[in-house]
């Protein structure tokens, strides 16, 4: 079995493909030509070499460079083939030269700071809100960032000598609010653009083709799809790739093989997910937006599965009270997970900045699966109780939007 990097027999297709096509084919091309049709798992931590001079060449060349080794694979913190087939995969979805792969988003975004810290870049311009870990890793400096929040107008005036990094999340975590993210990479002139594409996945945006130079995915949201995998990948040039797996290398934030697997596997069925999902949220946010029971809706103008609501009774009561829905973190998954931000995703972000970037302790954050919705809607309803005395008519931060096909 050849267990050697799939980028030689990837570089062979020049014609382009459809991403629906790519998310099927990418890091799969060799197979057929070796006679495989499920790409093999290979679990191995070490590899022999009769040649170590030449062992020894090629890591010096990867301690140069961060640069893949050419030939078969070295020691599993530099680099492993099921995992190397979705970092191809991922790239080519994005549309930038390379990705690498962490054991989570957060090891993900660990690196990314480490490696401009290492070049004496240690501000980062964030816009919130982000994540609640990415908030929180920023604001208490544990990497020896310091950080400027502004909002996206604001991000030029906030640029100083050291800054390492604009990072933006769009759409945001929970709140869905978008940026746009062409004007925000203006803005940035020379300074590299990191934007958190978990929620639209390339499906619904690729932020390359914005001007973002890094593209983080927590892929153990919809990328995996399936809530069995914990994983995280950084899409960008060539050149940064090569600093991130120095970094992966030396801390040890490596993947296993076997999330790479199902992130590979996960991949083939992004675009039918996103769409099935987006498609039966976009009907939820309809049934919401009119409801006397919900004070505000928000959704993204790009669509996507994921939907924010404010209630006008108790939020705790209403994750208390769903059946089929669950109640749960996470997200991105084929079943639908339901939870309150306040108290789970951005309890560890400061009260007054959560509610400064709109993170209201009414809000609710629901990422809709697969399932039919009408029975989504029936648990909705009963979950939400009967309607407040004096609540007003509900309204919606954004135009439903029209999905494309």
């Amino acid at each position: 079995m050849d267990t050697t990097s799939t980028r030689a027999h990837d570089d062979i297709r020049t014609a382009p493909r459809a991403l629906a096509t790519e998310a099927v084919h990418a890091g799969r091309d060799d197979l057929a030509r070796q006679g495989l049709h499920a790409p093999p798992i290979d679990l191995s931590t070490t590899y022999p070499s009769y040649d170590s001079r030449g062992e020894a060449a090629r890591i010096d060349a990867f301690a140069t460079t961060g640069a893949e080794p050419d030939g078969p694979p070295v020691y599993g913190r530099l680099g492993n083939p099921t995992v190397a087939r979705f970092e191809t995969a991922l790239a080519r979805l994005e549309g930038t030269e390379a990705a690498v792969a962490f054991a989570s988003g957060m090891a993900a975004l660990s690196a990314v700071l480490l490696v401009r810290g290492s070049m004496g870049l240690r501000h980062v311009v964030a816009v919130r809100p982000l994540y609640g870990c990415s908030d929180h890793l920023l604001t208490a400096g544990l990497l020896g960032s310091e950080v400027t929040w502004t909002d996206p107008a604001g991000v030029a005036d906030a640029l100083r000598p050291d800054t390492g990094l604009v990072l933006v999340e769009s759409p945001a975590n929970p709140t869905l609010a978008e940026v746009d993210l062409r004007a925000v990479a203006h803005a940035c002139g020379s300074v590299p653009l990191l934007v958190d594409n978990t929620f639209a996945t390339p499906v619904l945006q690729r932020p390359a083709e914005h001007g973002a130079r890094l593209i983080l995915h927590s892929a153990t949201k919809y990328l995996g799809g399936h809530g069995d995998v914990l994983a995280g990948v950084v899409a960008c040039d060539e050149e940064f790739a090569g600093r991130l797996r120095q970094v992966r290398f030396a801390t040890g934030g490596v993947l296993h093989p076997l999330a790479g697997y199902l992130l590979l596997r996960g991949l083939s069925t992004l675009p039918v997910r996103v769409r099935a999902a987006s498609a039966t949220a976009a009907e939820l946010v309809r049934r919401l937006a009119a409801d006397p029971r919900v004070a505000r809706v928000h959704y993204p103008r790009i669509g996507g599965a994921m939907v924010a609501f404010e209630v006008y009774g108790d939020p705790h009561e209403v994750i208390g009270a769903v059946r089929l829905i669950t109640p749960a973190v996470s997200l991105g998954s084929v079943d639908t997970l339901i939870q309150h931000p306040p108290s789970i995703s951005h309890r560890i972000v400061d009260a007054d900045d959560r509610r400064g970037a709109g993170v209201s302790d009414q809000l609710l954050r629901m990422s809709v699966g697969l399932e039919d919705v009408e029975d989504l809607w029936s648990d909705l309803d009963q979950a939400l109780g009967r309607p407040v005395r004096g609540a007003g008519n509900c309204a919606s931060n954004h135009e439903v939007p029209a999905l494309a096909n």
